[in-house]
């Protein structure tokens, strides 16, 4: 049990016994809760699914939800923004001496997602969000982890159905009987001569900034200055012009793709490889970006990136090619991927 839920559960017994007629009456506390005012503290959600409201939310719908409340701390696709946590990938890391702790590599139960995003997120404006926003955003978190498929919908009935890789990873903390003959006496008043603080955590790198001040320069506005580079950078025309209405629209869309990819003048590789001239280019054939194993078989079996076969791909990344590490859900509508590859085709090198 984490020291988490052994708080939660010992609170929640406090406040259920003090709110007793008996115990009110005799500690001078006041009057006792009522029946409704204990419910709205009773939010804990057991991992046998116990706490659990009616609701359903699909991944779809969760995308839209994540996209508006939580990808600028946690990026558009769960990765991770500077120094805020990182909410997928991590597989196969928990071994080495600096793991990837995210909700598909290391949570043991789906409850504590649902739970903590129900009572803490998004950052700011807590528990705004509705219960079908919630089973939608978590169901977009375990398709971001490889754990569920596109057309996925979480609800009460399925949750428990849900197996997190790492269920089997914790132990019970069985310290006070196995480890009690090592411990010493602690120290507990007037340990030392002088308290002296010698380093902020923000200096150190290691703690999201709140301000201008603590942020780190990398973590500032990513989004803002990768869509800014986007639409300063020139354009040359590809091998046939397209229509700039459809141009302008696929920049729109290509909004969604920024967080990863990166395009004009003086694009970089990022979690996604840039792409310039992407149309007419060999699958997984650019020399200084680390493909996924799958992605790089494609393009040595012959994959180039056509109309076609792009649109094929942005329709659904994991179906097209299964194993790529795209964690994208794809492009809604045959339009945006029109409009997004006519965008594409005017950045040929």
């Amino acid at each position: 049990m984490s020291k988490y839920r052994k708080i939660l559960i010992v609170g929640t017994a406090l406040a259920a016994t003090l709110a007793t007629p008996a115990m009110a009456e005799k500690l001078g506390l006041g009057r006792a809760a009522l029946p409704e005012e204990i419910a709205a503290w009773n939010l804990d959600v057991s991992p046998d699914g116990t706490g659990l409201p009616e609701g359903s939310g699909s991944v779809e719908y969760g995308e839209t939800v994540f996209s508006e409340n939580c990808a600028s701390c946690h990026g558009e696709f769960a990765e991770g923004v500077g120094n805020w946590p990182k909410l997928a990938g991590g597989e196969d890391t928990l071994a080495r001496r600096d793991p990837v702790k995210t909700v598909g590599s290391y949570w043991p139960y789906l409850s504590t997602v649902w739970d903590y995003v129900h009572r803490s997120m998004p950052f700011g404006a807590a528990q705004t969000l509705s219960t079908d926003d919630v089973y939608a955003m978590t169901a977009y978190i375990l398709y971001s982890n490889y754990l569920v498929d596109s057309d996925f919908v979480l609800s009460k009935d399925n949750f428990l159905d849900v197996e997190m890789p790492n269920a089997d990873g914790f132990i019970i903390d069985d310290r006070e009987e196995t480890e009690a003959h090592f411990w010493t006496e602690p120290c507990m008043e007037n340990c030392k001569d002088e308290v002296e603080i010698t380093m902020h955590a923000s200096v150190l790198d290691v703690t999201p900034g709140t301000t201008e001040d603590d942020a780190p320069a990398e973590a500032d506005t990513v989004a803002e200055a990768d869509q800014a580079a986007a639409e300063e950078a020139p354009r040359t025309a590809g091998v046939a012009e397209p229509d700039p209405e459809l141009v302008a629209e696929g920049e729109k869309v290509f909004r969604k793709c920024q967080a990863c990819h990166q395009v004009g003048e003086g694009a970089k590789n990022r979690v996604g490889p840039q792409l310039n001239s992407v149309l007419g280019r060999t699958a997984g054939s650019i020399d200084d970006f680390r493909y996924s194993n799958p992605m790089s078989a494609a393009g040595e079996d012959g994959l180039a990136w056509t109309d076609e076969t792009l649109a094929q791909y942005l329709a659904d990344p994991r179906k097209y090619i299964k194993g790529t590490r795209m964690s994208f859900a794809g492009l809604r509508s045959q339009d945006e991927i029109d409009a997004v590859i006519a965008y594409l085709a005017t950045f040929a090198e």
